[in-house]
């Protein structure tokens, strides 16, 4: 039976545990009281801090009774993860934590599937939660006050968490498609071209777009990597630009990793190889303000890529496709790869574009399998979109 997590360090916040843990028994909902303190605790837990250290590949010595309390927080969120993974009973899971309780929690929350509730309240959640969301779906609620004994904001706060925490887990969502899923990536100058695509397909596969803003396209790989996709149109790799150029929405090295790992069909193309992404204009390093910039809003600031830097990307994209054995396409739009790089555009640098071009045809190893396909319109352009659609219909039948 599926059972509700309530996780936290049980040494520093055994009291709003059990207060936590009272709410959510008033529901009327199965539960299991989780310690994942680094300290001694006379909590009276379900699953002690000892059960879940002993989860550690070092074993339970390598996360209880160390004197650095940051080795042990460390530890402690390596072993939560490896115990919740080999769960098969979480139906949901909220977790009360500062500093480290949160680090610890979410470093667990984050192995656990998508769609099962996750629930943080967290006195960091006000802040940066990347490090601790990072690409999951956890709901971090701010703690207000510290958690640091029961008070009568904490009292609220706790108890509209564990109200909403039951609340998902009581009504699970019943309109699960039942189509196939495919995963697409956009950025703002693709939207006509991705939208396109995704109007064209729809009728046939459960199209998921997503944002090319360095977390999208590691969501996208992570989904294909967990048996989700059944493949991928990555009409925008631009997460590459921000992973080799130093701009703030980077994708990890591992970019196009799943696509090998999995064999997905796969139909990918240059879109907004055009642009590196940095802040407001006063964020960008001041070796670079000189460079053609585009201030696409008042936080963000687009730099156009060089023909040097477009040989770069073009040689680092075909080397990771050329490890891809799967069906692979990879569309070239001749006319510009964004709405800026177009005759008139901010961007528009035929130069640097055909630098991308060629060095994407000198470095993949075209196959039967492994295949270029140049196309003589602009990447918006409907014909593009009807060739990319195209494209995958034909890969994915196979």
């Amino acid at each position: 039976m599926k059972r509700i997590y309530v996780v936290g360090t049980a040494d520093t916040k055994a009291e709003e545990l059990s207060f936590l843990a009272t709410l959510i028994e008033d529901r009327g909902l199965p539960l299991a009281r989780v310690d994942v303190g680094t300290r001694p605790s006379i909590f009276d837990s379900d699953i002690p801090a000892a059960d879940v250290a002993a989860f550690h590949p070092d074993g339970v010595t390598a996360v209880l009774g160390l004197d650095d309390r940051g080795a042990a927080v460390a530890a402690m969120g390596t072993a939560f993860s490896r115990f919740l993974a080999s769960r098969e009973d979480v139906g949901g899971i909220i977790g009360i934590g500062g500093g480290g309780g949160t680090s610890i929690i979410t470093a667990g929350m984050r192995v656990l599937p998508y769609g099962i509730p996750k629930l943080m309240v967290s006195t960091l959640a006000s802040g940066d939660v990347s490090p601790y969301v990072d690409i999951s779906d956890i709901v971090m609620i701010p703690a207000v006050t510290d958690i640091a004994g029961l008070n009568g904001l904490s009292r609220l706060i706790l108890h509209n968490a564990a109200q909403a925490l039951a609340g998902m887990v009581a009504h699970p969502a019943k309109h699960q498609s039942s189509k196939s899923s495919i995963g697409l990536t956009m950025f703002g100058v693709t939207t006509p071209c991705v939208t396109a695509i995704a109007k064209r397909l729809r009728d046939g596969y459960d199209c998921m777009v997503f944002h090319a803003t360095g977390t999208g396209g590691r969501t996208m790989e992570k989904l294909a990597d967990s048996g989700v996709l059944t493949g991928i149109v990555d009409i925008t790799t631009t997460e590459i630009c921000d992973l080799l150029f130093g701009g703030v929405l980077p994708a990890t090295q591992d970019r196009l990793g799943a696509v090998a790992r999995t064999r997905l069909p796969y139909v990918g193309s240059v879109g907004a190889l055009d642009m590196v992404n940095f802040w407001a204009p006063e964020t960008i390093p001041p070796q670079l303000r000189q460079r053609n910039l585009y201030r696409h809003n008042p936080n963000v600031t687009l730099m156009r890529t060089t023909p040097d830097e477009c040989r770069i990307l073009g040689e680092w994209i075909g080397h990771k496709l050329n490890t891809c054995e799967g069906e692979v396409r990879l569309l070239i739009p001749e006319k510009g790869v964004s709405a800026l790089d177009i005759e008139g555009g901010a961007f528009f640098d035929p130069e640097a574009d055909a630098a991308l071009f060629l060095a994407l045809e000198t470095t993949i190893r075209q196959t039967a399998r492994r295949r270029i396909m140049r196309l003589p319109s602009h990447i918006n352009d409907p014909a593009f979109a009807d060739a990319a659609t195209a494209a995958f219909l034909e890969i994915s039948h196979h």
